[in-house]
């Protein structure tokens, strides 16, 4: 290990097949090779990026990276966001205080760029399985035997590759409930011999329960450090595709969401593809459906003009699916269950607190592949959740609640919040830069303001059973919000992924993964908020509503444009590029006591293993990216929880490395040896069991 001062650190070579540092056989079974079918917006949205008249005239104020705020319909231009956006407004944040400590807690000694089969961390520290695919998650669950897997036991033990990961205090002690996703099955690694036409129903239904959520009582034991999953009656509990789920909100109960087995359009069995999440302020968990639409046959045979652009525009297309679930359970035949499709691609909310309530999939967040949604308590009280559309040239939404959250952890408060989502406005993001077009050519060189950056709009699309549209109905606009949002021009972003808002200075930060569409023949080029073509390593967005969260205008700017720090497009938010540590393809975000951001990566297209990195926002240090860990070969790094006294990582898809098949695995971890490669929940912490960030 060494540090990411050390400019003679080596890039390693791209895997072979690998388009953005990602396998084949994940992009295969992860989202039905989406990257290698033509992107579904095809709508004609122009970017109006060489911004005229006043915006223009006034570039004179942008000084020290100030961005120009809009107050409001017909308020003028003021400057009220500059103070909160200027990159040193508070250098006290990370001062130096000696023996190598600052107080921006970021102290660990960066981790080398690798290729091991295994989870590094920095020296000094430990890391631990906490649970893997296949362990007990509910009493009388038994030993995982790869050799002789059942559904049965399956539904009863922890599912394959966990994405997100959220945990919820159990009163005041090192006891939480961890919620974990599992995104996607890999048949071809669960099963020796496995293919398509062969798959046998045992082998579908194993993958049914291997979806879904984990609910696991976690426990810290304070003499090691070390964290502990429980088999708790209690608590714990499998979430699976045939688990019951309501449809809440305005578009519940509607004709788009009956099939022949819910004539009411209310009860969905499952959820799947679940990728990021947030946990609520009120204790729950928010999770997001991403790409549905894989597990879907025969979207080809239909020839309704209007179901056929509803289906592509959603990525279905052609014959037989992927993992032939249509074979034995129709409702994944589009043929014969139409709206089947429709009862996924939302925000689901589970309450682990209690075990026995029907997790919700709420309409009023809309139906796209939702990467994850996370919320923030507005000042005036109301919530407002923000979300991404994962997909090349897709958007950015916000949601804002018409009523208000209640304090506290009584069982009225608690109702109340859970209710919240149900009821306020779904909006998409049009972002607008500040800097003339001819500044914006591709090279990554900065417009002569010294930062990409401008300002934004967000759009209404629909609000209870009121649509914004025109054309669509309200209902129109929750189930099918990607063609109502196209209505409406808002801005094509890089797959936007994971989007948070910061607990501390309330900004609102954003994965943008990668598009490597941008710029090519009739695509859309490079803008100011996405000012590369081939985008191949991503950026990461800070955006901050105009006066409070619920505001419908904001001031953006690009925090990191990501790659090697040797190279010209990068961007490390101003901070001195031979001290940071590469990074590639930005994922999913989370935030530490402190405020720090800290970003997993997924397919870094470098040529080493994913990992999780640590950069403040604030201060002399901003931008400042630092590398934590780097997770095995193969794997992608999801789901990042930051406590001060330990870090939690999804390491997701271990082995999953071209050629490499239950049959002749490329990776042993986590238990080395002849083993086949496992999923599993990875915490990390100080040897000395000191703070993280301390």
């Amino acid at each position: 290990m060494s540090s990411s001062t050390d400019r003679g650190r080596r890039l390693l070579p791209l895997l072979p097949n690998h388009p953005l540092g990602r396998s084949a056989v994940t992009c295969k079974f992860r989202c039905g090779d989406a990257c290698a079918h033509e992107a579904p917006n095809t709508s004609g949205n122009t970017y109006f990026g060489d911004v005229v008249g006043e915006v223009v005239r006034r570039r004179g104020l942008l000084k020290a990276g100030a961005v120009l705020a809009v107050a409001g319909a017909g308020a003028g231009l003021v400057g009220a966001g500059t103070a909160a956006a200027a990159p040193h407004r508070d250098v006290d944040v990370d001062v130096d205080l000696g023996g190598g400590r600052r107080k921006d807690g970021l102290n660990f000694t960066a981790v080398t760029p690798n290729t091991e089969d295994r989870v590094v961390v920095p020296d000094g520290y430990e890391q631990g399985v906490v649970i893997r695919w296949g362990d007990p998650v509910v009493p009388g669950a038994p030993a995982f035997d790869f050799d002789r897997q059942t559904a049965a036991a399956q539904a009863k033990q922890f599912g394959f590759n966990n994405d997100f990961c959220g945990l919820v205090p159990l009163g005041h002690g090192d006891r939480w409930l961890m919620v974990s996703n599992h995104e996607y099955t890999t048949e071809s690694a669960m099963f020796k011999g496995w293919t398509a036409d062969t798959t046998t129903r045992e082998q579908v239904e194993i993958a049914w329960a291997a979806h879904g959520m984990s609910v696991v009582l976690v426990e810290r034991d304070r003499r090691s450090g070390r964290l502990v999953a429980k088999v708790d009656r209690q608590y714990n509990r499998r979430i699976t595709l045939k688990s019951e789920f309501r449809l809440t909100g305005p578009a519940a109960g509607s004709a788009l969401l009956k099939t022949s087995a819910d004539p009411t359009g209310t009860l969905v069995l499952g959820t799947m593809n679940n990728c990021a999440g947030g946990v609520t302020p009120w204790g729950t968990i928010l999770s997001g459906e991403e790409n549905f639409n894989q597990y879907f046959a025969n979207a080809g045979t239909v020839t309704d003009a209007t179901a056929k652009q509803r289906l592509s525009r959603y990525g279905l297309s052609g014959g037989a699916s992927q993992r032939r679930w249509e074979k034995f359970d129709e409702r994944f035949d589009v043929a014969r269950e139409p709206n089947e499709v429709n009862r996924f691609g939302w925000v689901v909310e589970v309450d682990p607190l209690d075990p026995t309530s029907t997790p919700v999939k709420h309409t009023a967040l809309g139906r796209f592949k939702h990467e994850g949604a996370n919320v923030i308590i507005a000042r005036d009280g109301r919530v407002v959740a923000y979300m991404g559309d994962d997909e090349r040239f897709d958007y950015m939404y916000k949601f804002v609640s018409d009523e208000k959250y209640k304090p506290g952890n009584s069982r009225y408060a608690r109702e109340h919040n859970k209710k919240l989502l149900d009821k306020g406005t779904l909006y998409v993001a049009k972002f607008t830069g500040d800097s003339p077009a001819a500044e914006v050519d591709g090279t990554g060189r900065l417009p002569a303001d010294g930062e990409f950056d401008g300002r934004g709009e967000w759009i209404p699309l629909a609000s209870g059973d009121r649509s914004f549209v025109p054309g669509f109905t309200a209902e129109e606009v929750y189930v099918f919000t990607r063609l109502a949002a196209d209505a409406v021009s808002p801005t094509k972003m890089d797959r936007p992924e994971d989007v948070e808002p910061n607990p501390r200075n309330r900004r609102v930060y954003a994965a943008l993964t990668n598009n490597t569409d941008r710029g090519k023949a009739g695509k859309e080029g490079p803008t100011e908020p996405n000012p590369r073509p081939n985008n191949r390593h991503g950026h990461v967005l800070e955006l901050e509503d105009h006066r409070d969260n619920t505001a419908t205008t904001f001031s953006w700017r690009l925090l990191l444009v990501c790659g090697d720090p040797n190279t010209a497009d990068t961007y490390f938010g101003g901070y001195d590029k031979s001290q940071v540590s590469s990074i590639s393809c930005p994922d999913n975000v989370a935030f530490d006591s402190r405020g720090n951001l800290w970003i997993s990566t997924d397919g870094n297209a470098l040529g080493s293993n994913d990992g999780l990195f640590a950069v403040p926002v604030e201060g002399r240090y901003r931008g400042r990216v630092k590398q934590f860990l780097t997770v095995p070969r193969g794997a992608e790094t999801c789901g990042p929880v930051v406590e001060d006294d330990f870090v939690l990582v999804s390491v997701q898809h271990p082995g999953e490395i071209d050629g490499a098949s239950a049959d002749n695995p490329l990776s042993h971890w986590p238990d080395g040896g002849a083993t086949q490669p496992r999923p599993a929940v990875v915490a990390a912490w100080k040897k000395d069991k000191g703070r993280i960030c301390g």
